[in-house]
């Protein structure tokens, strides 16, 4: 892949600098994004992906990805697919459909089925009660075969768990664990709807070290509600006494016109803008500091740990479920809204429950919508990802692989990067471009400049930058 940038160093980026870049965009854990695929998509173009994979001697590996909606109460905050109760009698039948889901595709997913990297998002997961998740997760190891070293991660609400349920979870194979954190202050906690002390936090990550999970992922916003420089210089502080292995720093979007529980904040209570970008500036300097690295697009990890290895060797992949070391595997989604990936074809569930279920009991796939790359999807993905990975890009290289002069068929993309060249984010010539330290915070702003599909209407409303 070539260099990797240098690390990251906010001193060296100023205001003026995000003003003047800042954008809405994409976050690119796929391109083309979501919100570009396409009705006319059917489940005979995913099973048409899944036969051809079977056609190659040593197929990609799976990485399985099983979305679990159900959250027991509303956060504000939250822009996820989710379907709030307190019955968990539904989440018995949701298993029973994701299972009966995992039947329909059995005969299409070859003979091979090694398996890297399973994942299970929310909603809440541990929301499903014990004897739930261990048939869930023995229905799925029936059909994949999991290699030794495969990543099991599941995101966990601190809420939701004791030390018993992590020794349980620890023994059903799961080896990482997520926790959505966001702010430890209780004033911000009241304000969206989610109140876990720092204490909960902290026995719930103690209580993962000690079943023997091998990495920590947490997540805070910044941005929220009653947030101040001072108030999450406090919540950062207090998460690094954990040590987490990873720290996601993310950007709250306000969107209310498009999820309705964001219309419970009180947006007169959200920071300026001003206010949002000095939190952000504080605290990224501040995980610097101690000692975490930046890995790309909000995230932090320890140095030891395999994603800052990964970028460092180049090596590193993101997909839908973000940076990964688990490059090149085919995705496979399950659940309502699931999103997957088998070669070149992007595949998405049904959005609603009932649609959802209604297509499984009816003994078909669940396809809602997606898309089949074309050669020229191929290569800007591969540009992209690149890019998003803050690794050289090189012309030479892909212009053997795609068989096309690759610096002359960007010609109009390299003269829109000339701004970002003469502001020291990227440096480029005829053979190659390559993000620089400098540039690090604006490689979606950057990466856009290659997205073929920003001149086409979307209902899709895109995050800014910072």
């Amino acid at each position: 892949m070539g260099e990797i940038a240098e690390p990251l160093d906010t001193v060296q980026i100023s205001e003026e600098l995000i003003r003047r870049f800042d954008r809405s965009g994409p976050r690119y854990t796929s391109y083309p994004t979501a919100d570009r695929f396409q009705d006319d998509f059917s489940s005979d173009h995913y099973i048409t992906a899944l036969t051809h994979r079977q056609q190659f001697v040593s197929p990609p590996p799976y990485s399985v990805y099983v979305h679990l909606p159900f959250c027991a109460s509303l956060c504000y905050f939250c822009a996820c697919n989710k379907i709030i109760t307190q019955d968990q009698s539904r989440s018995r039948h949701y298993v029973d459909t994701v299972l009966q889901e995992l039947q329909l595709l059995a005969p299409y997913l070859g003979e091979q089925r090694l398996t890297g990297q399973l994942h299970l998002g929310g909603g809440t997961p541990t929301f499903l009660p014990a004897e739930e998740l261990k048939r869930l997760m023995q229905g799925i190891q029936q059909q994949f075969h999991f290699e030794p070293s495969a990543e099991l991660g599941i995101e966990i609400d601190p809420r939701t768990v004791n030390a018993e349920t992590l020794s349980y979870l620890a023994e059903l194979g799961f080896n990482r664990t997520s926790f959505g954190v966001q702010d430890f202050h209780p004033q911000v906690q009241q304000a969206i709807n989610r109140v876990q002390p720092l204490e909960m936090v902290e026995m719930a990550m103690a209580a993962s070290r000690a079943a023997g999970f091998e990495s920590i992922n947490t997540d805070l916003i910044y941005g929220l509600p009653n947030q101040t420089q001072e108030t999450f210089a406090q919540t950062v502080e207090a998460l690094l006494s954990l040590r987490p292995d990873r720290i996601a720093l993310y950007n709250y979007a306000h969107l209310p016109q498009r999820f309705k529980a964001q219309r419970l904040i009180n947006a007169d209570l959200l920071p300026s803008a001003d206010e949002r970008l000095a939190i952000f500036l504080m605290a990224a300097q501040r995980l610097l500091d101690a000692g975490y690295e930046y890995i790309g697009l909000d995230h932090f990890a320890l140095p030891e740990d395999e994603l800052s290895q990964a970028r460092l060797d180049g090596s590193l992949h993101r997909n839908f479920q973000g940076y990964t070391t688990r490059a090149q595997s085919d995705l496979i989604g399950l659940g309502v809204s699931a999103i997957g990936k088998v070669g070149g074809t992007h595949v998405q569930n049904q959005r609603s429950l009932k649609s959802y279920r209604s297509a499984i009991e009816a003994g078909q796939l669940a396809t809602f919508r997606g898309l089949v790359m074309s050669a020229e999807d191929e290569l800007r993905a591969e540009i992209i990802m690149t890019l998003m990975c803050s690794m050289r890009v090189d012309f030479a290289s892909l212009s053997q692989r795609y068989q096309l002069d690759v610096a002359e068929h960007f010609a109009a993309e390299r003269a829109v990067l000339a701004p970002y060249q003469e502001a020291g984010l990227i440096q480029a010539d005829a053979h190659h471009i390559q993000i620089t330290a400098k540039g690090r915070l604006f490689v979606r702003a950057i990466s856009m400049v290659f997205d073929a599909y920003l001149t086409q209407a979307t209902a899709a409303t895109y995050s800014r930058l910072i």
